[in-house]
């Protein structure tokens, strides 16, 4: 069998009946935080959309290709909170995996610290598998899965502060419910894990022209872990060029420009420093982000003979 088939083979034994890490690897992270943390969920002023797509381990048949959907909103100015909702899809090999989730979070001001939003998300997860079996595999062999598709709960929590100081610290947990999806002929299983983070970040103003941006994100099952860390310099608001370093996995690097006000477009490319170097030609991530920020309630002012 080629290399690449053989991948195929073992990313479906991984996330059959198996608890291996299952959660999205995405680079440009720091734009992902509320699928990830709750609590984030509109911490920011204005309400921004991001979409991003992922190809990842370029070349590689049956490799993963996410694609990402947050929208949220900051609502203070209606009733105290921020709310989201968060689309994501992801393909391996035969498996299929989609989650929504609304999320929401509660911000409490902490005078000289910062903002420190506490948040829910609650939604649906959705797996399935669409074996394409090639000869010499036949129709009646029993040990192999056969297609299905189930649906369930899906919880995340997290608590996120926004420091004053141009800092932030997050920690949230995904996939509470740890749902089962059973089906095909030989009821064939396969279990959401519980998945923790930690993340944080700090930007450190006018070095130069612009700022210099650090973040850091762990994440584990409680049976692997693995952490992203990164730094970009943020050109005077219009671009952005950086580094990241997963562990054991891969080294990318991160360019992005704003075209238009509000308007953010990046880039990535992994570059595979684990086994799979001799197959993959790394991996490409496009981030697009865009906020619309509402214009300021406008001041009544009245006139009138008696209050003058």
């Amino acid at each position: 069998m080629k290399k690449d088939s053989l991948l195929v083979v073992l990313l479906i034994v991984l996330a059959t009946n198996s608890f291996a890490q299952q959660d999205k690897l995405i680079t440009h992270f720091m734009y992902d935080k509320m699928s990830l943390n709750p609590g984030e969920t509109g911490i920011d002023e204005g309400i921004c959309g991001v979409m991003m797509y992922r190809n990842q381990w370029d070349k590689v048949n049956g490799a993963p290709n996410s694609v990402l959907l947050n929208v949220e909103a900051n609502m203070n100015r209606f009733f105290p909170g921020g709310i989201g909702i968060s689309f994501y899809h992801d393909q391996i090999g035969f498996n299929r995996q989609n989650n929504v989730l609304l999320n929401y979070s509660y911000p409490l001001r902490i005078n000289g610290v910062g903002t420190l939003g506490i948040g829910v998300g609650v939604g649906l997860m959705n797996f399935s598998m669409s074996p394409e079996w090639v000869p010499p595999t036949t129709l009646n062999d029993g040990t192999l899965p056969t297609a299905y598709s189930a649906n369930n709960l899906d919880l995340n929590f997290g608590v996120y502060l926004k420091g004053a100081a141009d800092y932030y610290v997050g920690l949230s947990s995904t996939h509470l419910s740890q749902s089962r999806f059973a089906g095909g002929l030989n009821v064939t299983t396969y279990d959401s894990k519980r998945h923790y983070y930690l993340m944080g970040g700090k930007t450190f103003r006018s070095i130069g022209p612009g700022d210099i941006e650090t973040n850091l994100l762990l994440r584990t099952d409680l049976v692997k872990m693995s952490a992203d860390i990164n730094a970009r310099y943020l050109w005077k608001d219009i671009a952005y060029g950086g580094l990241t370093y997963r562990t054991s996995d891969a080294i990318a690097i991160m360019l992005g420009y704003k075209p238009i006000n509000n308007l953010t477009i990046g880039y990535s490319y992994d570059i595979t420093i684990n086994k799979l170097s001799s197959v993959s030609r790394g991996t490409h991530e496009i981030m697009v982000k865009y906020c619309y920020f509402l214009p300021p309630v406008p001041i009544q002012k009245s006139k009138h003979p008696r209050w003058l």
